[in-house]
Protein backbone atom coordinates (compact mmCIF):
# COMPACT_ATOMS: atom_id res chain seq x y z
CA UNK A 1 0.00 0.00 0.00
CA UNK A 2 2.83 2.38 0.89
CA UNK A 3 4.63 1.62 -2.39
CA UNK A 4 1.46 2.35 -4.34
CA UNK A 5 1.06 5.71 -2.59
CA UNK A 6 4.69 6.62 -3.26
CA UNK A 7 4.25 5.75 -6.93
CA UNK A 8 1.16 7.90 -7.14
CA UNK A 9 2.97 10.81 -5.50
CA UNK A 10 5.91 10.53 -7.90
CA UNK A 11 3.56 10.53 -10.90
CA UNK A 12 1.67 13.50 -9.46
CA UNK A 13 4.87 15.53 -8.96
CA UNK A 14 6.10 14.59 -12.44
CA UNK A 15 2.78 15.65 -13.93
CA UNK A 16 2.90 18.94 -12.01
CA UNK A 17 6.42 19.65 -13.29
CA UNK A 18 5.29 18.98 -16.86
CA UNK A 19 2.33 21.32 -16.42
CA UNK A 20 4.58 24.04 -14.97
CA UNK A 21 7.05 23.62 -17.82
CA UNK A 22 4.25 23.76 -20.36
CA UNK A 23 2.85 26.95 -18.83
CA UNK A 24 6.33 28.54 -18.85
CA UNK A 25 6.82 27.65 -22.51
CA UNK A 26 3.43 29.09 -23.43
CA UNK A 27 4.15 32.31 -21.53
CA UNK A 28 7.53 32.65 -23.23
CA UNK A 29 5.89 32.02 -26.60
CA UNK A 30 3.29 34.71 -25.90
CA UNK A 31 6.04 37.22 -25.08
CA UNK A 32 7.93 36.52 -28.31
CA UNK A 33 7.82 39.23 -30.97
CA UNK A 34 7.11 38.44 -34.61
CA UNK A 35 10.84 38.56 -35.57
CA UNK A 36 11.53 36.02 -32.82
CA UNK A 37 8.81 33.72 -34.09
CA UNK A 38 10.03 34.13 -37.65
CA UNK A 39 13.57 33.34 -36.56
CA UNK A 40 12.44 30.05 -35.05
CA UNK A 41 11.11 28.98 -38.45
CA UNK A 42 13.56 30.61 -40.86
CA UNK A 43 16.66 31.14 -38.75
CA UNK A 44 18.74 29.10 -41.20
CA UNK A 45 18.41 31.96 -43.72
CA UNK A 46 20.50 34.30 -41.56
CA UNK A 47 23.66 35.74 -43.12
CA UNK A 48 26.27 35.98 -40.34
CA UNK A 49 28.77 38.78 -40.86
CA UNK A 50 26.52 40.63 -43.30
CA UNK A 51 28.19 43.95 -42.48
CA UNK A 52 31.61 42.55 -43.39
CA UNK A 53 30.21 41.24 -46.68
CA UNK A 54 28.77 44.68 -47.50
CA UNK A 55 32.05 46.39 -46.70
CA UNK A 56 34.08 43.87 -48.70
CA UNK A 57 31.97 44.17 -51.85
CA UNK A 58 31.77 47.96 -51.52
CA UNK A 59 35.56 48.12 -51.38
CA UNK A 60 35.76 45.86 -54.44
CA UNK A 61 33.27 48.03 -56.36
CA UNK A 62 35.22 51.16 -55.46
CA UNK A 63 38.44 49.60 -56.70
CA UNK A 64 36.84 48.52 -59.98
CA UNK A 65 35.22 51.90 -60.49
CA UNK A 66 38.60 53.54 -59.92
CA UNK A 67 40.15 51.31 -62.58
CA UNK A 68 37.14 51.32 -64.90
CA UNK A 69 35.38 54.71 -65.00
CA UNK A 70 31.64 54.31 -65.41
CA UNK A 71 31.62 50.83 -63.89
CA UNK A 72 29.12 51.79 -61.20
CA UNK A 73 26.54 52.79 -63.84
CA UNK A 74 26.18 49.05 -64.55
CA UNK A 75 25.23 48.40 -60.92
CA UNK A 76 22.72 51.17 -60.20
CA UNK A 77 19.08 50.47 -59.35
CA UNK A 78 17.56 51.36 -62.73
CA UNK A 79 13.99 50.00 -63.07
CA UNK A 80 13.93 50.42 -66.83
CA UNK A 81 17.08 48.40 -67.39
CA UNK A 82 15.96 45.77 -64.88
CA UNK A 83 12.83 45.27 -66.99
CA UNK A 84 15.12 44.60 -69.94
CA UNK A 85 16.87 41.75 -68.16
CA UNK A 86 19.61 43.37 -66.05
CA UNK A 87 18.27 41.78 -62.89
CA UNK A 88 21.60 41.95 -61.04
CA UNK A 89 20.84 45.62 -60.43
CA UNK A 90 18.28 44.53 -57.83
CA UNK A 91 21.21 43.66 -55.53
CA UNK A 92 24.36 45.34 -56.79
CA UNK A 93 23.25 48.90 -56.03
CA UNK A 94 23.75 48.26 -52.31
CA UNK A 95 27.53 47.99 -52.89
CA UNK A 96 28.02 51.33 -54.65
CA UNK A 97 29.99 53.81 -52.46
CA UNK A 98 28.47 57.26 -52.16
CA UNK A 99 31.78 59.05 -52.69
CA UNK A 100 34.74 58.84 -55.05
CA UNK A 101 37.30 60.20 -52.59
CA UNK A 102 39.60 57.40 -51.35
CA UNK A 103 39.91 59.01 -47.91
CA UNK A 104 36.16 59.36 -47.46
CA UNK A 105 35.55 55.85 -48.80
CA UNK A 106 37.88 54.46 -46.16
CA UNK A 107 36.03 56.38 -43.46
CA UNK A 108 32.59 55.40 -44.84
CA UNK A 109 33.49 51.72 -45.03
CA UNK A 110 34.94 51.75 -41.53
CA UNK A 111 31.79 53.45 -40.24
CA UNK A 112 29.57 50.91 -42.03
CA UNK A 113 31.61 48.07 -40.53
CA UNK A 114 31.37 49.55 -37.03
CA UNK A 115 27.65 50.31 -37.23
CA UNK A 116 26.77 47.02 -38.94
CA UNK A 117 28.75 44.82 -36.56
CA UNK A 118 27.28 46.57 -33.50
CA UNK A 119 23.73 46.31 -34.80
CA UNK A 120 24.17 42.64 -35.69
CA UNK A 121 25.46 41.91 -32.18
CA UNK A 122 22.39 43.58 -30.69
CA UNK A 123 19.78 42.07 -33.04
CA UNK A 124 21.33 38.74 -33.94
CA UNK A 125 22.34 37.57 -37.39
CA UNK A 126 18.84 36.61 -38.55
CA UNK A 127 17.03 39.76 -37.44
CA UNK A 128 19.83 41.97 -38.77
CA UNK A 129 19.59 40.18 -42.13
CA UNK A 130 15.81 40.57 -42.10
CA UNK A 131 16.13 44.25 -41.16
CA UNK A 132 18.44 44.92 -44.10
CA UNK A 133 16.36 42.91 -46.57
CA UNK A 134 13.16 44.78 -45.65
CA UNK A 135 14.97 48.08 -46.32
CA UNK A 136 16.22 46.72 -49.66
CA UNK A 137 12.75 45.54 -50.61
CA UNK A 138 11.19 48.90 -49.74
CA UNK A 139 13.79 50.81 -51.73
CA UNK A 140 13.32 48.54 -54.76
CA UNK A 141 9.52 48.86 -54.68
CA UNK A 142 9.74 52.66 -54.42
CA UNK A 143 12.18 52.78 -57.35
CA UNK A 144 9.83 50.77 -59.57
CA UNK A 145 6.79 52.74 -58.43
CA UNK A 146 8.35 56.12 -59.23
CA UNK A 147 10.66 54.94 -62.01
CA UNK A 148 13.64 56.62 -60.32
CA UNK A 149 17.22 55.55 -59.79
CA UNK A 150 17.49 55.24 -56.01
CA UNK A 151 20.84 54.93 -54.27
CA UNK A 152 21.66 52.98 -51.11
CA UNK A 153 22.19 56.13 -49.00
CA UNK A 154 18.86 55.91 -47.18
CA UNK A 155 19.24 52.16 -46.69
CA UNK A 156 22.63 52.60 -45.03
CA UNK A 157 21.18 55.43 -42.95
CA UNK A 158 18.55 53.07 -41.56
CA UNK A 159 21.40 50.91 -40.22
CA UNK A 160 22.83 53.96 -38.46
CA UNK A 161 19.51 54.73 -36.77
CA UNK A 162 19.17 51.12 -35.63
CA UNK A 163 22.67 51.34 -34.16
CA UNK A 164 21.75 54.58 -32.38
CA UNK A 165 18.69 52.85 -30.98
CA UNK A 166 20.82 50.18 -29.32
CA UNK A 167 23.87 52.29 -28.41
CA UNK A 168 22.65 55.87 -27.81
CA UNK A 169 25.48 56.72 -25.40
CA UNK A 170 28.26 55.49 -27.71
CA UNK A 171 30.82 58.21 -28.41
CA UNK A 172 32.22 59.09 -31.81
CA UNK A 173 34.80 61.74 -32.64
CA UNK A 174 33.67 63.98 -35.47
CA UNK A 175 36.67 64.81 -37.66
CA UNK A 176 38.64 62.74 -35.11
CA UNK A 177 38.52 65.70 -32.69
CA UNK A 178 35.01 66.58 -31.46
CA UNK A 179 33.40 63.93 -29.19
CA UNK A 180 29.68 63.53 -29.86
CA UNK A 181 27.26 60.88 -28.63
CA UNK A 182 25.57 58.80 -31.27
CA UNK A 183 22.10 59.81 -30.10
CA UNK A 184 22.80 63.48 -30.81
CA UNK A 185 24.09 62.69 -34.31
CA UNK A 186 20.93 60.65 -34.86
CA UNK A 187 18.73 63.55 -33.72
CA UNK A 188 20.53 66.01 -36.00
CA UNK A 189 20.47 63.66 -38.97
CA UNK A 190 16.82 62.84 -38.30
CA UNK A 191 15.94 66.55 -38.30
CA UNK A 192 17.68 66.95 -41.67
CA UNK A 193 15.79 63.99 -43.10
CA UNK A 194 12.46 65.37 -41.87
CA UNK A 195 13.30 68.75 -43.37
CA UNK A 196 14.09 67.05 -46.67
CA UNK A 197 10.85 65.10 -46.44
CA UNK A 198 8.80 68.30 -46.37
CA UNK A 199 10.88 70.22 -48.91
CA UNK A 200 11.98 67.45 -51.29
CA UNK A 201 10.28 65.79 -54.21
CA UNK A 202 7.74 62.98 -54.06
CA UNK A 203 10.37 60.47 -55.13
CA UNK A 204 12.58 61.60 -52.24
CA UNK A 205 9.70 61.16 -49.80
CA UNK A 206 8.94 57.73 -51.17
CA UNK A 207 12.59 56.69 -51.02
CA UNK A 208 12.86 57.89 -47.44
CA UNK A 209 9.74 56.06 -46.26
CA UNK A 210 10.63 52.90 -48.18
CA UNK A 211 14.21 52.72 -46.94
CA UNK A 212 13.13 53.33 -43.36
CA UNK A 213 10.27 50.83 -43.48
CA UNK A 214 12.55 48.39 -41.67
CA UNK A 215 13.13 50.85 -38.83
CA UNK A 216 9.42 51.60 -38.50
CA UNK A 217 8.50 47.90 -38.53
CA UNK A 218 11.14 46.85 -36.00
CA UNK A 219 11.14 49.83 -33.63
CA UNK A 220 7.84 51.61 -34.31
CA UNK A 221 5.77 49.58 -31.78
CA UNK A 222 8.42 50.06 -29.10
CA UNK A 223 8.58 53.82 -29.75
CA UNK A 224 4.78 54.08 -29.51
CA UNK A 225 4.79 52.06 -26.27
CA UNK A 226 7.47 54.28 -24.74
CA UNK A 227 5.61 57.43 -25.78
CA UNK A 228 2.43 56.14 -24.12
CA UNK A 229 4.40 55.18 -21.02
CA UNK A 230 5.95 58.66 -20.77
CA UNK A 231 2.50 60.19 -21.18
CA UNK A 232 1.09 57.98 -18.42
CA UNK A 233 3.99 58.84 -16.11
CA UNK A 234 3.50 62.54 -16.84
CA UNK A 235 -0.23 62.26 -16.09
CA UNK A 236 0.41 60.45 -12.80
CA UNK A 237 3.00 63.05 -11.79
CA UNK A 238 0.58 65.85 -12.62
CA UNK A 239 -2.19 64.22 -10.56
CA UNK A 240 0.22 63.72 -7.67
CA UNK A 241 1.29 67.37 -7.75
CA UNK A 242 -2.34 68.48 -7.73
CA UNK A 243 -3.16 66.26 -4.77
CA UNK A 244 0.04 66.95 -2.85
CA UNK A 245 0.53 69.56 -0.19
CA UNK A 246 0.56 73.14 -1.55
CA UNK A 247 3.74 75.17 -1.15
CA UNK A 248 1.94 77.69 1.08
CA UNK A 249 1.19 75.04 3.73
CA UNK A 250 3.82 74.80 6.44
CA UNK A 251 5.20 71.60 7.88
CA UNK A 252 6.30 73.03 11.25
CA UNK A 253 4.51 75.58 13.46
CA UNK A 254 5.33 76.87 16.92
CA UNK A 255 2.47 76.33 19.37
CA UNK A 256 3.27 79.65 21.16
CA UNK A 257 4.22 82.26 18.56
CA UNK A 258 2.72 80.61 15.51
CA UNK A 259 5.81 81.10 13.38
CA UNK A 260 6.62 78.50 10.72
CA UNK A 261 9.58 77.55 8.53
CA UNK A 262 7.94 79.60 5.79
CA UNK A 263 7.85 82.83 7.79
CA UNK A 264 11.38 82.30 9.14
CA UNK A 265 13.52 79.73 7.31
CA UNK A 266 16.22 79.93 10.03
CA UNK A 267 13.96 78.65 12.79
CA UNK A 268 14.51 75.24 14.35
CA UNK A 269 11.62 73.28 15.85
CA UNK A 270 11.33 70.63 18.55
CA UNK A 271 8.51 68.45 19.83
CA UNK A 272 8.08 68.61 23.62
CA UNK A 273 6.76 65.95 25.98
CA UNK A 274 3.28 67.37 25.72
CA UNK A 275 3.26 66.49 22.01
CA UNK A 276 3.25 70.10 20.87
CA UNK A 277 5.81 71.59 18.51
CA UNK A 278 7.77 74.69 19.56
CA UNK A 279 10.49 76.88 18.14
CA UNK A 280 13.70 76.88 20.19
CA UNK A 281 12.84 80.27 21.63
CA UNK A 282 9.57 79.04 23.18
CA UNK A 283 10.55 75.46 23.91
CA UNK A 284 9.65 74.66 27.55
CA UNK A 285 13.02 74.64 29.32
CA UNK A 286 11.90 72.17 31.99
CA UNK A 287 11.01 69.53 29.41
CA UNK A 288 13.24 67.29 27.35
CA UNK A 289 12.58 67.78 23.66
CA UNK A 290 13.07 65.30 20.91
CA UNK A 291 14.19 66.04 17.39
CA UNK A 292 11.34 66.76 15.00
Amino acid sequence: MLLIKRGLLRRSFAHARKLDFGISVRNARDRMTWPDKLERRLGFLAIPGLARILVGFAALVFGLSWALPGFTSMLMLDPEKIRHGEVWRLFTYIFIPQTTSPLWVIFALWFLWWVGEGTERAMGAFQFTLYFLIGMLGTTIAAFFFGSNFSNAMLISSLFFAFARFYPEEMIYVLFVLPVRIKWLAWIYGALLIFGFFTGSNSYRAGLIAAFANYLIFFGPEIIHQARHRRDVSDRRRRFEVQSRPETESLHKCAVCGRTELTDPDLEFRVARDGEEYCLEHLPSAQTATTS
